[in-house]
């Protein structure tokens, strides 16, 4: 994917949705007006959330960031040499904390964003960054000059091109909490995730058993590797398959209201 296109498909989610008035272009590209006019259930499949993105083109009202995502989504599925993976941001500021989510995109070699925000430094990202965790501490330095502070940083998979794909996104495959690791732990843990990622050997917890995704998902935290006492537990005193699979599998928090206000 070249420079170009990739400048012009960040245009195309701007224009999308802003087909009317041209007073005010920061007006235009996200919704101020307090209301969502587009629901957006992450645990939706991507054949629905698709169609969602239809919707938004078809009605040209304004979007905030999780919209954003899902659109972003719809207009590069042509474009198979990209990978496109969910970012999620949770920031403090005054003792409030505030949720962003992007679109994280990677195709030769080099890692951007697409997605839209009240400040310009939080949302596109070009393609120029080496790494997965240089683009993730360039978002950190930028919400550090809103007085933002980086709680936790939750990475998603690469989501499928294809369209119809009655398979939900995966949202936070790695969570990582920014204040309790720091910088350089917190980079040593997103670049082993980006070599796995390119690897492709990570699966959705849609593909396989809950159990076993979720283990090796939480894996990833230096702080998680550990059996719970719990979980041991119920290995001594029932080993069998069928024991084992009546844990249930862990859904994820919908949090469908994103929003940043700086």
């Amino acid at each position: 994917m070249t420079s170009e296109s990739y400048e012009t498909y960040c245009l195309l989610i701007s224009c999308s949705v802003s087909e009317g008035e041209r007073e005010d272009e920061e007006d235009q590209r996200y919704n101020h007006t307090g209301t969502q006019f587009f629901e957006i259930r992450k645990t939706r499949p991507l054949c629905g959330l698709m169609e969602t993105a239809r919707e938004m083109i078809r009605e040209s009202l304004p979007i905030k960031c999780l919209e954003a995502v899902i659109l972003g989504i719809y207009l590069t599925n042509g474009l198979t040499s990209v990978e496109r993976f969910p970012i999620s941001f949770k920031t403090q500021f005054s003792g409030n904390h505030f949720h962003h989510v992007v679109l994280g995109v990677y195709c030769n070699g080099r890692y951007g964003t697409l997605g839209m925000s009240r400040r310009q430094d939080l949302m596109d990202k070009a393609l120029t960054f080496r790494t997965l965790s240089d683009l993730v501490l360039e978002f950190e330095d930028s919400y550090r000059r809103y007085q933002h502070t980086l709680k936790k940083v939750k990475i998603g998979l690469y989501v499928p091109h294809d369209p119809h794909v009655f398979q939900p996104i995966e949202w936070k495959y790695l969570v990582l909490n920014a204040a309790r690791l720091g910088r350089e732990d917190m980079r040593k843990e997103l670049e082993k995730h980006g070599r796995d990622m390119r690897m492709k050997i990570l699966k959705s917890s849609s593909a396989q058993s809950p159990i076993k995704e979720r283990s090796r998902g939480k894996s990833l935290s230096p702080r998680r590797r550990q059996s719970s006492p719990q979980r041991r537990h119920i290995h001594r005193r029932d080993k069998s398959p069928a024991a084992l699979d009546r844990k249930p599998a862990e859904l994820s928090t919908l949090t469908d209201g994103y929003q940043i206000r700086i």
